[in-house]
């Protein structure tokens, strides 16, 4: 099996195991603990800290280390981390059901950054896009299939095995990638860590690549956390729905975000990086004047359409923007790049969140709806006014200039 069959292997178990985690946490803190919010929130808590805690380390793991051996470690990380989850559940001991499922999440978050780094070493410049592609079809494909299967297995009862089941995806991820070639690649040169980490996000500021990369990026996230927290209210207020389509329009998005990334494997050797890098932001925030105009009688007909718009063009986006950042940022320093621009993306989510909740509450869930559109716009003007505009071929990439 090619080395890159082999990657894509691992990760549709290591992200299956995930997307496990992720739904099962709050709906077995209450069922199995009978947690209170505040206490289901600290547990949520606990997961999502792994991206803000790990990815500047493992940034510069990722850069002095063997990658094949990081892979590695990644899962033996997360195999400890949900095995543990499952003893805690079993023994019914919250803290260390806590402390278990962020040692999973740091393992996940080392396994992203690694694979993501490894990649370029896999395949040519051309090939990338669609190698990106694979990679990151099995998380969408999980975020969509295994919230559907939980709601129909998971209970108290299950609630262990859940965890049995991640442990053993973690498990089989580990198998595949102990059979990973060493790759070879040149290493940064020895210098203090703050002045290594200094290095990547100079990079990232004065890249005219890979800045607005992340403020477009920024201001996607920031907008999609504020229409997370408002959209119930929305619905209810605004729109005169039932709660429920919510959950319709968070499927409309998983199916959108499945297809976009299928649809970018396929046509991204052939088309412009520079029509998918404006394209996707631009689906956004037309989505988002969608939502303003959603009619208060079958509210189904224009949600459901703007959420597939959300999914659609920034997935194909991400899987466009990825290469990019793989093809100029030089190869000793990708994971601390990938490392800064990750922090930066994940760390504006609660910020989102509670931005969303101070507007709503503040004023109301339709101004929230107003702040949505604004920042997706501001997503999409990053993208457009900016040096994405001048890439029309992968090859002549690195030629770009850097400011």
């Amino acid at each position: 099996m090619p080395p890159l069959s082999r990657l894509v292997m691992s990760a549709r178990f290591m992200y299956a195991a995930d997307q496990i985690a992720l739904v099962a946490v709050p709906i077995v803190a209450l069922l199995v603990f009978d947690a209170s919010a505040g206490v289901i929130g600290l547990l949520v808590a606990c997961q999502s800290s792994a991206l803000l805690i790990g990815s500047i380390p493992f940034g510069l793991v990722v850069d002095h280390f063997q990658l094949r051996t990081i892979l590695i470690a990644s899962t033996l990380l997360a195999l400890a981390g949900f095995s543990a989850a499952a003893l805690a559940l079993a023994a019914g001991g919250i803290a260390v059901f806590g402390l278990a499922i962020a040692t999973a999440g740091l393992g996940i978050v080392l396994y992203e950054l690694a694979t993501f780094s490894v990649l370029p070493k896999l395949v040519d410049a051309r090939g990338l896009g669609p190698a990106n592609a694979r990679v990151s079809l099995p998380r969408a494909l999980a975020s969509f299939l295994v919230p559907l299967a939980l709601s129909l297995l998971l209970s108290a009862e299950t609630a262990t095995s859940a965890f049995c089941i991640a442990a053993a995806g973690a498990f089989a991820a580990l198998m595949v990638v102990r059979t990973m070639p060493t790759v070879s690649r040149a290493r940064s040169p020895e210098q203090p860590l703050p002045g290594r980490l200094a290095m990547g996000a100079n990079l990232v500021l004065r890249h005219g690549l890979l800045r607005p990369i992340s403020l477009c990026a920024i201001f996607w996230n920031l907008a999609f956390a504020v229409l997370l927290v408002v959209l119930v209210p929305v619905i209810v207020e605004v729109y005169g729905g039932h709660p429920s389509l919510f959950a319709g329009a968070m499927a409309a998005f998983g199916i959108a975000a499945i297809s976009g990334i299928w649809v970018a494997g396929r046509i991204a050797p052939a088309t412009p990086p520079r029509v998918i890098l404006i394209a996707g932001p631009a689906s956004s925030a037309v989505a988002s004047v969608l939502l303003l105009a959603v009619p208060a009688r079958s509210p189904e007909l224009v949600l459901y359409p703007a959420f597939f718009l959300l999914g659609f063009g920034p997935s194909m986006w991400l899987v466009v923007q990825n290469t990019v950042r793989q093809l100029v940022t030089p190869e000793d320093m990708l994971g601390r790049v990938n490392a800064v621009i990750q922090t930066a993306i994940y760390g504006v989510r609660p910020l989102g969140a509670l931005l969303g909740g101070a507007i709503a509450g503040t004023w109301s869930p339709e101004a929230g709806l107003w702040a949505v559109a604004t920042l997706f716009g501001l997503s999409f003007l990053a993208a457009f006014l900016s040096g994405l505009r001048k890439v029309m071929d992968y090859d002549a990439m690195k030629a770009l200039p850097r400011t």
